[in-house]
């Protein structure tokens, strides 16, 4: 059946391919460690049946490797401040993260992962636009329950849902829908805060209206030890709040196909 809705899950991988080991400057428990702080766990489960399966769009390997969320010029980039860029230097505590890398090794890294991805999500909206003369990008992501130090925003009081959007690519009615139908939930709710922005493919970005976005981020306190990396019993409970709140707002938009 056709959609006009796709789910993008940039962050929650954590496949660092054993030919890229050597970059790293964590021992294996140091690493394993970083990938427990920064993989949006369990995303992908939060969000499936949103979208038929072939309209969600998953990174192939873990942002510590590649961030395909970030932009590929650090210089336009705000998170390259922190060391994290579309290539992390430093780690989610602001320590080195990896070694120094070669001009080639860098390119062949963003040919290999992110030229690959934004091409294959490029592809994917283009092909909804076809078919249902409109798309929504749903930008799946969770947040650690307190901030990292690498984090822009240190405010300690955070919410249950963030919404992320984007001036141009976020209907206002949109977000208001997403706030009120998490809210009726008895969710905390915030807009753009701690984190800001939705993702559009660059083809499309501050040009096509017909390409909409918006950021959904879980406080990952509602559904997973962050000890471990464990589901909480309520797992199943909160993925499926989640993906009734995200449809009851996206079809209340209209954004059937």
């Amino acid at each position: 059946m056709a959609s006009a809705l796709i789910v993008h899950l940039p962050h929650d991988s954590t496949d660092i391919p054993a030919r890229y080991r050597d970059q790293f400057v964590l021992s294996d428990e140091e690493l394993a460690k970083e990938l427990l702080a920064m993989t949006d766990a369990h995303t992908a489960a939060l969000f499936s049946g949103i979208c038929p399966p072939e309209n969600a769009l998953r990174a192939s390997v873990s942002r510590l490797l590649v961030d395909v969320e970030r932009f590929a010029d650090d210089a336009q980039e705000i998170m390259a401040s922190r060391g994290m860029g579309v290539i992390y230097t430093q780690s989610s505590q602001r320590r080195p993260l990896r070694r120094p890398l070669r001009a080639e090794e860098r390119d062949q890294l963003l040919k290999d992962f992110y030229y690959t991805h934004h091409a294959r999500f490029t592809q994917l909206v283009a092909a909804v636009l076809r078919q249902c003369g409109k798309v929504l990008i749903l930008d799946a992501h969770s947040f650690p329950a307190r901030p990292q130090p690498s984090a822009l925003d240190q405010a300690q009081d955070r919410p249950d849902i963030c919404i992320g959007t984007d001036d141009f690519h976020t209907p206002p009615q949109l977000s208001e829908a997403l706030v009120g139908s998490f809210a009726k939930e008895g969710f905390s709710v915030k807009v753009n805060a701690p984190y800001a922005g939705a993702i559009v493919p660059t083809a499309y970005y501050q040009q096509e209206p017909a390409v909409s976005s918006v950021m959904i981020e879980v406080n990952r306190k509602l559904y997973m030890d962050e000890r471990d990396g464990s589901r909480l019993p309520a797992f199943e409970s909160l993925a499926e709040k989640v993906r009734s709140c995200s449809l009851i707002a996206v079809q209340s938009c209209g954004f059937g196909c």
